[in-house]
């Protein structure tokens, strides 16, 4: 479980999220389970190539996180219900970009579909009004206009899902992602605004064809997740 090897070494900066990052891929993946104890500080120091400073507040975070938990005199040990209490900004902001845009492909496919068969005249309203500002945008190459109705449109697809959960975790996460998203908006020569497949998934949702809409939000979703 854990072996020289098993973690690589962190870089200088951004040490604890390195480590806290390293060790919860480990509990996620089942490498580590339930009731197994973590090496000693001194071990973990030389697994990560860090100091003792850095092994202690990764490992507070864990444990305020809900994952860990110290026995005063026997170490520490991955609770038995392991159950994530931290914000999920936190978590969101301590992940992989890439993780937490694939994480809201699987929610933005879902609000593509109860879209189509929930939305009301005022979803279809603000949805039109963000994708004919986008569209004037592109057309005025004013970038941080383009990226702001970007988001707002598809913020207006997910309040048409009529799911609150749904939405909060949507917002959630196009917070995370959203200066990721305006860099790739402002630069125009290798992003692919995709104003078609916006078309059609506003049209999709319109017409009340789910399928349609999931599979043109696909689209769009695979051709972001292969710039990013």
């Amino acid at each position: 479980m854990f072996e020289k090897g098993s973690f690589q070494p962190v870089q200088t900066t951004k040490l604890v999220d390195d480590v806290v990052n390293q060790i919860q891929q480990k509990i996620s993946t089942g490498t580590i389970l339930p009731g197994d104890k973590l090496p000693p500080e001194p071990e973990l120091m030389k697994l990560f190539n860090v100091g003792r400073s850095t092994i202690r507040e990764a490992v507070r975070v864990l444990v305020h996180a809900g994952l860990l938990e110290k026995k005063q005199g026997f170490g520490t040990y991955l609770k038995s219900s392991p159950i994530i209490q931290e914000p999920l900004t936190h978590r969101l902001l301590r992940a992989e970009l890439i993780e937490v845009f694939e994480a809201r492909k699987m929610i933005e496919l879902e609000i593509a579909r109860l879209a189509a068969l929930r939305h009301d005249d005022t979803d279809l309203f603000n949805m039109r009004k963000h994708l004919d500002t986008r569209d004037m945008a592109l057309k005025q190459n004013d970038r941080e206009l383009y990226a702001k109705s970007d988001i707002e449109f598809h913020m207006a697809v997910a309040m048409a899902s009529k799911n609150a959960v749904i939405i909060d975790l949507y917002r959630t996460f196009t917070h995370i992602l959203s200066d990721a998203m305006s860099k790739l908006n402002r630069n125009y020569s290798s992003h692919d605004p995709q104003s078609d497949y916006h078309e059609q998934v506003y049209e999709s949702i319109k017409n009340g064809d789910s399928d349609q809409a999931v599979q043109s939000t696909l689209k769009i979703l695979n051709g972001t997740l292969s710039e990013l």
